[in-house]
């Protein structure tokens, strides 16, 4: 079946579609989401906005799709999308349990001139795929529906110079509750978190083992993370959480300990060790090692002989 792609560029298109009365304010906008009427075909079309939409739902009663990963809403969770993203909803059999929560639809022209304009896109979660939602505690989600409240009472005003500066405001400390929280899940859900770690450890030793280094070179942070069906960004944030280190950092140090390997147990001149990592010229793999281990190659390897 092919799909049509939607784009609703402004948030009163977005109300319009979904049932609601016009906007009290045309950029940004806080919604019960107990009020949204979903249209008829709305699996049959995939959605992508022109403006930021914070969430907090339970109860949908629905799956969300993005990409080829699927999410199931029976439990209250918290997820982002941020401008230009690809997704779906598909309606599932109705059920007795009512919808609630809340949604917060912010067009990047209210933050225009703030300092949240620029840094807004440094909230990774926004970058994360749907299937990579928050899970709340009863505390956490208090904590974020409060900070809503101030917003929908600045909101319900009439808005001038400084409710704006506010509301602004206050969403930033709502994304930046998101991120700790964020933290915390990547903490506190261990023993899955730990199986991605494991998981993208046996991944990386079946790639150094095989000879994808020497023909197609070092493996690509998008490669991995699709390889694990996650999002770079959610990828990221997890590895700097639970290790204090980047994606990157951890595919420099596979290759360090693979060429620590062959300078100690192969007579492979460092040229030829170099080719079989995937380095085009030896001098940049003899830079990466000696940044990562203070020394040559051939000065570790005299070192281990």
């Amino acid at each position: 079946m092919q799909r049509q792609t939607k784009n609703i560029k402004t948030i009163s298109e977005f109300h319009r579609l979904r049932g609601l009365p016009q906007p009290e304010h045309p950029l940004i906008s806080v919604i019960d989401y107990s009020n949204i009427v979903r249209p008829e075909n709305i699996s049959d079309v995939n959605w992508v906005l022109d403006f930021y939409q914070v969430s907090l739902k339970r109860g949908v009663n629905a799956k969300l799709k993005y990409g080829q990963q699927q999410y199931d809403f029976d439990e209250g969770v918290m997820f982002f999308i941020a401008p230009g993203q690809v997704f779906r909803i598909e309606p599932e059999a109705k059920s007795n349990e009512e919808r609630s929560g809340w949604m917060l639809l912010i067009h990047p022209d209210f933050l225009w001139g703030s300092r949240l304009a620029k840094e807004i896109k440094q909230y990774d979660f926004f970058s994360y795929s749907i299937h990579e939602a928050l899970f709340l505690s009863g505390k956490e989600e208090t904590i974020l529906n409060n900070i809503l409240q101030n917003i929908e009472q600045e909101y319900h005003t009439n808005i001038d110079e400084s409710s704006q500066s506010i509301i602004i405001s206050q969403i930033e400390t709502l994304l930046n509750y998101s991120k700790r929280f964020y933290r915390r899940q990547f903490i506190t859900r261990k023993i899955s978190n730990h199986r991605l770690l494991d998981q993208m450890e046996a991944l990386l030793d079946s790639y150094f083992n095989s000879k994808d280094l020497t023909t197609k070179g070092l493996p690509s942070v998008q490669f991995i993370a699709a390889s694990l069906n996650v999002s770079t960004g959610y990828l990221g944030s997890l590895l700097k959480t639970l290790t204090g280190k980047s994606t990157q950092q951890h595919l420099h140090e596979k290759l360090v300990e693979k060429a620590k390997e062959k300078l100690s147990t192969t007579s492979l001149s460092v040229n030829e060790i170099a080719y079989e990592l995937g380095f085009e010229h030896a001098q940049s793999f003899h830079k990466l090692f000696k940044s990562k281990t203070g020394q040559s190659p051939l000065e570790f390897r005299a070192g281990f002989n």
